[in-house]
């Protein structure tokens, strides 16, 4: 009798055990790219188990999802939170955008800190966290906990420093190799591909062959090249022609991060950088792109000063700030053939820097700096001002430059191989993450694509715009088992209000959080909750070529 009801209740169907949660009656964009249509989606564990039209049964949470969008979590494949999440792993402005991903690695990334470059120490209460390699960080992760799973590359900029430090030499066939067996250890601890920063050091001291081989690295694991571009002005097609050129030589996917034209003097021209995106395409290199929707990047004002005066670190660079200053304006006035000069770009005018960060100023263009410190001066010397703040300073001063134009963006947005990603931070209302004069695009960029572009100016449809957030970059990262909403798939999902959903944060008050996100899933647990957190702390490690986690099943 034993035998024959334990054989009975092993032939339960799987559909008649209890779902978690039973997201009811929802139009479902499932982040194909597919047409909407309305249904429901199961939750058991960490997984969708059921989409369609669920029968009745027993469930032990729902949501009633009409007049709502059900579609998979956001996926911001452009962040830089890795050490805000360990201070604050709630990850508030970005949970409450609908991100349930965020992916780290431009120059910089959270591992390795070997050879010459020391590892961080993240201050938390009373300890302070470090780690030493990118698995490290992610079994970190996995440990603390954050609101959002984390991804990322492996920076190019990291490694160099951990073979050449502060010099700007050029590295030695055994430093290349160096370089080539860390980039290898990050791919073999998850690294989704390899990241660099090429206009400032130390990503711009990287020749184009140096780079072919690292890339070569990173394509033998599977993983793609993500670049900011040496040059997103003047020189901005010339720039995008070596790193095509690059993925080419290195038979590797190519992500070209944040893409814009960064100066005034082609706005206008995206048609051209889009052409030439779509002719690498049709010859064979698999080039793709992300963006943010606004037309202010975030930067230092140390961009300003040209690559030569940063050799040697921060100290050195102070010193030529004050020995070396009829050079330097020289140079930033007039440009250096090749680099991307943030003066020039934004046509020398100090009122399109806003500064943020901890400085005292931040809220304040440039501009008002300036003539602050000028006060009571007879012919003061803008440029003396600059330099001595920019050294009072200690050489950093974060700041918002006003530098491409809203019709190029558009353009770029329509591409179907543009997806989305922030450039930003998880950043709070309150505690220690409430900090700086941060951009927007921290609280908003998700919802502003789907408030702004979709609902407001038709620009993309609701289905595609889902798609660049999701499946378009689940893709970029191997996360196969993320960014639809499919039977099987790891339960990440955003419900929002298409009619209300919208950024509020502004660039004079940044601080405010993003309407019309009602619910948010993370690996099947609530992390958002008819619009307000919960606090929960769901979120996993992705590693690339690694089994799915199980985490929370």
């Amino acid at each position: 009798m034993k035998r024959l009801l334990l054989l009975l209740l092993c032939a339960v169907p799987v559909q008649a055990q209890p779902y978690d949660l039973v997201i009811q009656n929802g139009k479902i964009v499932d982040g194909s790219g597919n047409p909407w249509f309305h249904g429901d989606v199961a939750v058991r564990g960490n997984k969708i188990v059921a989409l369609g039209q669920i029968p009745p049964g027993i469930f032990k949470r729902t949501i009633d999802a009409k007049g709502l969008v059900v579609a998979p979590g956001f996926i911001d494949i452009h962040a830089h939170s890795e050490h805000h999440l360990i201070e604050d792993g709630a990850a508030l402005s970005k949970i409450t955008q609908g991100v349930t991903t965020e992916v780290f690695g431009e120059n910089n990334s959270p591992g390795p800190y070997l050879g010459k470059l020391k590892p961080p120490g993240v201050r938390v209460k009373d300890e302070t966290v470090t780690w030493k390699t990118l698995g490290e960080y992610f079994d970190l992760a996995d440990k603390r906990g954050f609101a959002t799973n984390v991804a990322s590359f492996v920076g190019l900029g990291t490694v160099w420093q951990c073979v050449m430090g502060d010099s700007h030499a050029r590295p030695s066939a055994a430093q290349l190799g160096e370089m080539k067996k860390l980039v290898a250890d990050a791919m073999k601890q998850g690294a989704a591909g390899v990241s660099t920063m090429l206009a400032m050091p130390p990503g711009s001291l990287a020749h184009a062959d140096e780079l072919v081989e690292l890339c070569k690295v990173a394509a033998a694991h599977g993983g793609i090249f993500v670049v900011h571009i040496r040059n997103e002005g003047t020189d901005v097609l010339a720039a995008l022609k070596e790193v095509i050129e690059i993925a080419r030589k290195a038979g590797i996917q190519l992500e070209i991060l944040h893409i814009k034209i960064a100066d005034q003097k082609l706005w206008g021209k995206m048609n051209e950088v889009v052409d030439l995106v779509n002719k690498a395409r049709q010859a064979g290199v698999n080039v793709q792109a992300n963006l943010y929707p606004y037309t202010r990047g975030h930067n230092n004002l140390a961009s300003i000063i040209p690559p030569w005066a940063h050799e040697g670190g921060k100290a050195l660079m102070l010193q030529r700030l004050k020995k070396d200053r009829e050079r330097l304006r020289r140079e930033i006035k007039d440009g250096i053939p090749g680099w991307y000069n943030h003066y020039t770009a934004v046509g020398g005018d100090w009122a399109r820097m806003l500064l943020t960060g901890t400085s005292g100023y931040g809220g304040l263009t440039m501009d008002r700096v300036l003539a602050e410190r000028s006060k009571g001066k007879a012919n003061p010397d803008l440029f003396e001002e600059f330099l001595d703040f920019l050294g009072e300073q200690e050489g950093s001063v974060p700041a918002i430059f006003e530098h491409h134009a809203e019709k190029d963006m558009r353009l770029a947005m329509q591409q179907p191989w543009c997806g989305i990603g922030s450039d930003g931070y998880a950043h709070a209302l309150e505690g220690p993450l409430r900090r700086g004069h941060p951009h927007p695009r921290s609280f908003g960029t998700f919802p502003r694509v789907l408030g702004l572009y979709v609902r407001e100016l038709g620009l993309i449809t609701l289905e595609e715009a889902v798609r660049k957030m999701t499946s378009l970059n689940a893709q970029k990262i191997g996360a196969h088992d993320r960014g639809l909403l499919r039977v099987g798939f790891a339960a990440d999902i955003t419900i929002f209000d298409p009619q209300r959903v919208i950024d509020r944060s502004t660039f004079t008050q940044p601080f405010q959080l993003s309407e019309g996100i009602e619910y948010v899933v993370v690996n099947g647990v609530l992390a958002i909750d008819q619009g307000k957190a919960t606090g929960a702390q769901p979120g996993v490690s992705l590693r690339r070529g690694s089994a799915v986690s199980q985490k929370g099943s």
